[in-house]
């Protein structure tokens, strides 16, 4: 088994590391909120959120709040699973003794 077998090449951007870090720690985060954490412009944002919502990694709800539309995002079980063990990897490798 190699060194980065578990490193999940769909978390190699920091904007959807970025998201998959929010939302492991917080059960939902609305887009705006999220655009502000990460400093992304809304399509990188919404580009990459698609992405780990085509993996199943995240869910999407939206909604309207008075008249004004409501975007926000959860982590599914599977997206969880897959972050911790991207994350484990990252750990195995920084502290692999050579």
């Amino acid at each position: 088994m190699g060194l980065i077998d578990n490193i999940n090449k769909l978390f190699d951007h920091r904007i959807r590391l970025g998201i998959m870090s929010v939302l492991v720690v917080n059960e939902n985060v609305d887009f705006n909120t999220l655009k502000e954490l990460l400093g992304a412009t809304d399509g990188n944002l919404a580009s990459h959120a698609k992405t780990l919502e085509k993996a199943n990694y995240i869910t999407v709800e939206k909604s309207f709040i008075g008249r004004k539309p409501n975007t926000k995002y959860s982590v599914t079980k599977s997206g969880r699973i897959a972050f911790k063990e991207h994350i484990a990897a990252l750990e195995n490798l920084i502290n692999k003794k050579n």
